[in-house]
């Protein structure tokens, strides 16, 4: 599993968590809520970012001290 990925399930695990503390998610439609928050909240972490995974807009410095932007 890819690190985003991973850091989405458990972000995702966290709100839910918290939404069935505060009741608006009960054990029993968990999982019609669980996916869609899960999709979204990993959308939003890779929003922004190439496909090295590297934020859009940084310059990456290479070895060597030169950047490349």
């Amino acid at each position: 599993m890819e690190k985003r990925e991973n850091l989405a399930l458990q972000v995702t695990k966290e709100i839910v968590v918290k939404f069935v503390e505060t009741g608006r998610i009960s054990p029993g439609n968990f999982t019609e809520h669980f996916g869609p928050i899960y999709e979204e909240v990993l959308r939003v972490i890779s929003r922004g970012q190439d496909e090295q995974g590297t934020p859009a807009g940084v310059r990456v410095i290479a070895k060597g001290g030169r950047d490349n932007g």
